[in-house]
């Protein structure tokens, strides 16, 4: 990954495109606007995080008027909502705008305390990414064009033991996109669906089981920023991951469960990992 003062990390022009990307301040979502950094476009970055935000652009060396930073909670929809009428109004309408914020951890299904943490899993990642797009829709639409991107997962394929929350939350992210690809048909407006597998990031770093095919952060972001240019409606990132998927859809429910017997699971919200 190139340096802030490599030359091929092109400081943004006035006119360069921009990218607004939740959950920023760390893992894919960061990896992501590193990218674009370098690629020379302007950012909107957001997270819960503020102050994390400020002090990764410190140490990439943008400034604010190539990175603007929006301190904002994607469970909450009018936080969102406030962060991304900032961004029209100080920065003007994105090209890119990718719902990159989520959160992860175990479930126990016969633990009535886990409802909580369930809903809190689907108010991040499902209303979260809707209440990030929806402020775009009409003026990219409007416009002509505009791209948006909704981050997904494999995970999404089946449901995994221990894993019920995320698994159905990135079940309904993946169909939300695309029954919002089918609303956009024809507007010029772009969704695409990006599910990656295993990236090693802080989410990974507390799974308690062998992950395939794993991508450092900063390779996932190469190829997604590639697959968001050309406008690929669903792409799964590593592409060794995408037949692991359309395997997991065609096993009969006796072999898929045989082969997860025994698996480990991720730790509740709170547990030690």
């Amino acid at each position: 990954m190139p340096s802030p003062t490599d030359p091929s990390a092109a400081p943004a022009r006035a006119d360069a495109p921009l990218a607004f990307i939740t959950g920023a301040s760390s893992g894919l979502g960061q990896a992501l606007a590193a990218r674009y950094a370098q690629q020379g476009w302007r950012l909107a970055l957001v997270a819960r995080r503020g102050e994390v935000l400020t002090d990764w652009r410190r140490a990439q060396g943008l400034d604010a008027g190539q990175c603007h930073i929006y301190a904002a909670d994607v469970a909450q929809p009018e936080s969102i909502r406030s962060a991304a009428q900032a961004c029209l109004a100080e920065q003007g309408l994105p090209d890119v705008v990718i719902a990159s914020a989520g959160i992860s951890h175990g479930i126990d299904t016969a633990t009535w305390e886990d409802l909580e943490a369930m809903h809190s899993i689907w108010r991040t990642n499902n209303l979260g990414m809707a209440a990030t797009f929806i402020p775009f829709i009409a003026p990219m639409r409007a416009r002509g064009s505009g791209t948006l991107v909704g981050i997904g997962s494999v995970a999404g394929v089946r449901g995994l033991p221990g894993h019920a929350g995320y698994c159905a939350s990135k079940a309904a992210a993946i169909a939300y996109c695309e029954s919002l690809r089918g609303d956009l048909r024809g507007s010029g407006v772009a969704v695409v669906t990006i599910n990656p597998g295993f990236v090693r990031t802080a989410m990974t770093a507390k799974n308690p089981f062998s992950m395939p095919f794993l991508i450092e952060a900063d390779a996932f972001a190469a190829r997604a920023v590639r697959a968001i240019a050309a406008q690929r409606s669903h792409v799964v990132i590593p592409w060794q991951m995408a037949w692991v998927a359309r395997l997991l859809r065609v096993l009969p429910n006796w072999l898929f469960d045989r082969a997860l017997a025994g698996r480990g699971r991720k730790p509740r919200q709170g547990e030690p990992s």
